[in-house]
């Protein structure tokens, strides 16, 4: 089971990744329809539905068909995807390129970890969850200060978070699948957990690392 619920995971986790950022790509080729999206009335609807199907996936996962839960994990790709349009025009192609192998490079390794290790993490959950809601409480602040140098830091410690949510969402695939006694939604839930990780690190990494566009 261990091994086939992983492979499950993690070609989930790169088609998800990769409709995400084909989306994104095929979006920044029209501008103006990314501008008008992210930067009108249309960007909070888009944040809303974003939210909407993280909380129904994560509450309603066990009731769910697996079809539905499918539906759920490429929607929230597709609207990533949106997202990340943004990043396809502010910054250069190679730039993203370097960013995206960096962050797969990060992820293999402590996902490896996450995948081999012996100890109980169970209590990692809290502080991991602690430790998110103030990067946001932080990064919310620092939207009205404009402080760059704590817009750095913030991007330092959600790198470090992530990475260690890797490890955790990695680790507890089974017993995930174990709890929704359907293997194929464990796989399913697992690869969208750790999608997130994928992102959010991605995300933080070409902030610090990434070069402008200038086309």
């Amino acid at each position: 089971m261990k091994n086939n619920i992983y492979t499950r995971v993690f070609g989930l986790l790169f088609l998800g990744v990769f409709v995400s950022f084909l989306t994104g790509y095929f979006l920044s080729l029209n501008p103006s329809l990314v501008i008008k999206v992210m930067g009108g009335g249309y960007f909070y609807i888009l944040v809303i539905l974003e939210l909407a199907v993280v909380i129904v996936f994560s509450l309603l996962i066990k009731k769910m068909n697996k079809y539905l839960a499918y539906f759920c994990y490429f929607l929230y790709s597709i609207l990533t995807g949106f997202t990340l349009s943004v990043i396809f025009l502010a910054y250069s192609l190679n730039s993203i390129l370097l960013v995206f192998l960096l962050t797969s490079i990060i992820l293999a390794v402590f996902a490896l970890y996450g995948y081999f290790t012996k100890n109980d993490l169970s209590n990692w959950g809290m502080y991991l969850f602690v430790a998110l809601l103030g990067i946001i409480v932080a990064s919310i602040i620092n939207i009205f200060l404009g402080n760059t140098t704590l817009d750095l830091i913030i991007s330092i410690v959600g790198i470090l978070v992530f990475v260690l949510y890797v490890v955790y969402d990695v680790n507890k695939v089974i017993p995930n699948a174990s709890y929704m006694l359907d293997e194929e939604k464990g796989a399913i839930y697992g690869a969208f957990q750790v999608y997130l990780d994928f992102i959010n690190i991605f995300l933080d990494l070409i902030r610090i690392f990434g070069k402008n566009n200038d086309n």
